[in-house]
């Protein structure tokens, strides 16, 4: 087969039509081959012809979308030095569009043989490692444009493909657990009674299923696993392979965007399915291993390692970052995605040993015309020293409040803590983000995620029960700031029933009425349980899947998230683009925010120091918001007020004076989640008994 000179770039396989032009770098490489692969898993190989630039290329006439392909680089081997090139050895192609196929784990996908680390082992890898996918780039996008929805009017909800859909009813069985079930219309149905505004799915770049999980008969279900940073992975797709995921990929966010939904991707661009030093060889290791990954530096055999499994990316490495950069774009210019959440973001900071928020991935990401207009939502944090680093990330960056998480569990479940710290994540954390010039919206509020307990669980369990994962109840979070209300696991008290039930209220409530963006973990809504497993990463079945068959007896819960997200729609005072000031406004002099004991008088120095009869009043002025609309009109809202009461007894709370509010409604009441109960609204200065437990919202109707 006659192979053309071809052109260094772009890398990867891009079909023009006509051909396809391959393009691979290597510093390492002293030979690279092409492999080809028919249907019958007949292997041809091809010698890349030129190298220029550190990238071997060549161009195959008349290979068109569906081939599938592979390389063989050929180059220094010295585990020693860090070198690991070794022909014998199948390569995806860290461009790939597409990857065919799951990993067979046989021994000859390992540079050595098992029990002896130090030999090297020349099995061909071919018939058992997945295969790259040439794809068709061409695409009937129609009109779709980038939605750009502001974060202050954004509500996430946190998705797994497959969890989300394998069990939904109205679904189709063939497209269950895939990219067009998540597109189905009793999804879409589902989202915008909801009223969520996008959709954050876990991750979808393709990822690989651990040989260790395989082994218990476990898979990696949540895909923090990456071997692929431009495929859409292929367990998610009813098309199956050769390709097609890309297309029913793009529809999947084609359709999501026509509902008004954008598409948030869990990106894991730290590390590498590949993992440590005993590690497989299945691509970046075995193409030019110190360029891709982190190693050692008194002895390159073993990797740096910030990320609890195995491998760091040398993101010191130009290399590796114009990998990121390059598939960042990708996801954006050719999938259409609104933005990324980035798995242990502080890895990507890591120029040396600590993190710095100015390393180079951040000046890329805040130079690229592209990728800075997208939603950057950080995890602030890795395993490594220094990792925790909520709030410590640029000014174009949010981040996942985890001490938003804790401060609001604490609260709820009535622990002593810090008023202080509750008030500031309720307001948008300004002590975290305030400083540097960022908003309100650079927290990302949550309550629960897919790491952890469930809501429903959360209010059920005290200690984390992890057998199903066989590692003996060791692995998942051991402090979980969780309450079970007195019983662990299900019961049939209806005392306890009804508490959690409320404390279920109590959270959602504080979530989608905080100032900053709302996260929503998928199923939340719907009384999801894992059974007390806080740690899924390995359950792809219904321990981890949505139960729809469950969702009637959810209606209530369900109905009350649906009035939260149209009260904070509706009301610019919940979502406002910047912090509070505590400052008097206007000819009244109310402040835009005052805080108020039980007795409706302002908390003093001392109320603010109790760590324990943690009740308090909240008022929101609705015509203190200091921002303007679109076309420069001053922004006015109704005043709220807001009763919060963790205890367990019933409190009287008075209401403050006149000059707050004369009338007020109430809105919303965990206790009362259908607002049964005919008082419907009091007056200033009266008094009004709230449930032990339970969070009042009330409107000022003049």
């Amino acid at each position: 087969m006659k192979i053309w000179p071809g052109n260094p770039y772009p890398l990867g396989a891009t079909y023009d039509g006509g051909g396809t032009n391959f393009a691979l770098f290597s510093e390492l490489a002293e030979r690279v081959e092409l492999c080809l692969f028919d249907e019958d898993g007949n292997e041809t190989r091809i010698d890349l012809p030129e190298r220029e630039a550190l990238v071997w290329h060549g161009y195959l006439p008349r290979i068109v979308p569906g081939q599938r392909y592979g390389y063989r680089v050929h180059g220094p081997y010295d585990p020693s030095r860090g070198l690991r090139c070794n022909p014998s050895k199948l390569l995806l192609d860290p461009y790939a569009k597409a990857i065919d196929g799951r990993n067979d784990w046989n021994e000859a996908l390992f540079a050595y043989r098992f029990g002896d680390p130090g030999s090297r082992n020349e099995d061909d890898s071919a018939p058992y490692a997945q295969k790259s996918v040439v794809i068709n780039p061409f695409f009937d996008w129609g009109n779709d444009r980038p939605l750009r929805i502001p974060f202050h009017q954004t509500v996430i909800y946190e998705a797994h493909v497959k969890g989300m859909t394998e069990r939904h009813p109205d679904i189709p069985d063939d497209v269950r657990g895939t990219y067009s079930g998540l597109a189905h219309p009793a999804m879409i149905k589902h989202f915008k009674n909801l009223g969520v505004t996008a959709v954050e799915l876990m991750p979808v770049h393709q990822f690989v299923h651990d040989s260790t999980l395989i082994d218990r008969g476990l898979t990696n279900y949540w895909g923090y696993n990456t071997i692929g940073f431009f495929a859409p992975h292929n367990g998610y797709a009813s098309f199956g392979g050769h390709g097609g995921q890309v297309q029913e990929f793009k529809s999947m966010v084609k359709t999501l965007h026509q509902a008004g939904i954008e598409v948030i991707l869990d990106v894991v661009y730290n590390h590498t399915a590949e993992g440590n030093h005993l590690g497989p060889t299945l691509s970046f290791r075995g193409i030019d291993n110190p360029a891709y990954y982190r190693l050692v530096d008194d002895d390159k055999q073993y990797y740096y390692d910030t990320t609890g499994t195995g491998n760091s990316l040398n993101v010191r490495h130009h290399e590796s970052l114009r990998l990121i950069m390059d598939s960042l774009r990708y996801w954006v210019t050719e999938m259409h995605v609104d933005g990324f959440r980035f798995d242990l973001a502080a890895a990507l900071a890591r120029e040396f040993h600590a993190v710095d928020r100015l390393a180079a991935f951040f000046d890329l990401v805040n130079q690229d015309p592209i990728v800075s207009q997208v939603k950057l939502i950080a995890e602030p944090w890795d395993v490594g020293d220094g990792g925790y680093q909520v709030g410590g990330f640029p000014p174009l960056w949010t981040e996942w409040n985890g001490r938003y998480r804790d401060s609001v569990r604490d609260f709820w479940r009535g622990e002593p803590a810090s008023l202080g710290e509750f008030a500031s994540r309720f307001t948008g954390s300004s002590d975290l983000y305030e400083i540097d010039g960022r908003r309100p919206i650079a927290s990302i509020n949550f309550v629960t995620a897919h790491d952890g307990f469930t809501l429903n669980d959360l209010v059920s369990y005290n200690e984390k029960h992890n057998d199903a994962n066989g590692e003996d109840n060791r692995d998942g979070e051991s402090h979980n700031r969780s309450w079970n209300v007195g019983v662990e696991g299900p019961t049939d008290d209806p005392d306890i029933v009804a508490l959690r039930e409320r404390q279920k209220r109590n959270f959602l409530a504080t979530l989608l009425l905080s100032q900053g963006v709302p996260m929503i973990s998928h199923g939340d809504e719907l009384g999801r349980t894992q059974g007390g497993n806080n740690n899924v990463y390995c359950q792809d079945n219904e321990i981890s899947w949505v139960d729809w068959t469950d969702a009637r007896n959810q209606d209530v819960l369900t109905g009350f998230t649906r009035r939260l997200t149209e009260l904070r729609a509706k009301h610019p005072i919940f979502r406002r683009r910047r912090f509070f000031t505590g400052e008097p406004i206007g000819d009244d002099k109310v402040p835009d925010i005052a805080w108020l004991r039980r007795d409706g008088q302002p908390m003093t120095e001392a109320d603010w120091n109790t760590r324990s009869g943690m009740t308090m009043t909240v008022f929101l002025n609705g015509h203190g918001i200091p921002e303007r609309d679109a076309l420069g009109e001053v922004i006015t809202d109704d005043s709220f007020l807001l009763l919060f009461n963790p205890l367990g007894e019933n409190v009287e709370f008075t209401l403050p004076d006149r000059s707050f509010g004369r009338t007020w409604e109430i809105v919303v009441n965990t206790a009362d989640p259908l607002l049964a109960v005919r008082r419907k609204t009091a007056k200033a200065a009266s008094q009004l008994e709230v449930m032990g437990h339970t969070l009042v919202v009330l409107r000022c109707r003049y």
